[in-house]
């Protein structure tokens, strides 16, 4: 199978924004319907979105589910979801909406137990978050640091059942620079589990060097919306890597 690429949708009041590393004060509306972008990513050939609840994420709970629910009932791909979904009822209002896929952040760093049995109950279906900027994971929308690091988290996670992570350099999100590949190999040498990369992807170069790694996906959200990466282009090269 080749490396997925897949596009973030990030949803601030409905609406369709990228912030810069991170910073809320930093906000950029790329579409007022993020049900169009949806659309748009799947017409392309997108394998799945990944969309991110930004108010979710800060607040603790999901801000925008009538928006979320709106772009799953327009489209026909695979849709994983994050941003406040740190309880195991929330977990599952989000599963009925029809989201794949729930990646779990901050519930990773300060609720352990529940993550495992969201592991045990769904499996496939959850995702880590690992959100880190200067090596340590980042926590309620990234507003917050935490002191344990990105490698501890994963390594502390896999072992309580994780299945799948996604890594993200905080301080590369929105940047348009280039991926931290030496955490993200890092990561990936030191678990067997699938590992996708987020932030900083700007470049069909760097998606090559992290199918080389091994990731299994790379997300990309800014450069989509200002056109210094062709989705069509980046999955056909990803494509051709396979023959």
């Amino acid at each position: 199978m080749p490396m997925e690429v897949i596009p973030a949708i990030d949803i601030i009041q409905g609406r369709c924004v990228r912030l810069y590393q991170g910073d809320y004060s930093r906000e950029m509306v790329y579409s007022a319907d993020p049900v169009d972008v949806a659309r748009r990513f799947q017409e392309m050939g997108a394998p799945r979105l990944h969309i991110v609840d930004l108010e979710g994420a800060r607040a603790g709970e999901p801000r925008n589910l009538e928006t979320v629910a709106r772009i799953i009932q327009a489209i026909g791909i695979p849709v994983e979801l994050g941003g406040g979904i740190r309880r195991i009822g929330t977990l599952l209002q989000v599963l009925s909406l029809g989201v794949g896929r729930v990646v779990l952040g901050t519930a990773a760093v300060e609720s352990p137990g529940l993550v495992e049995e969201a592991c045990s109950r769904f499996g496939e279906a959850v995702v880590i978050g690992v959100d880190a900027r200067d090596g340590l994971v980042a926590v309620r929308g990234w507003t917050e640091r935490s002191t344990i690091t990105a490698a501890e988290l994963v390594a502390k996670i896999a072992a309580l059942g994780a299945r799948r992570f996604i890594y993200t350099d905080i301080a590369r999100d929105g940047t348009l620079t280039e991926p931290d590949f030496p955490a993200i190999e890092m990561l990936i040498k030191m678990t067997k589990l699938p590992i996708i990369a987020s932030g900083g992807i700007t470049k069909i170069e760097h998606l090559h060097r992290l199918a080389q790694l091994g990731a299994e996906g790379a997300i990309v959200g800014r450069a989509l919306y200002t056109g210094d990466l062709d989705l069509g282009q980046a999955l056909m090269a990803m494509k051709e890597r396979q023959k």
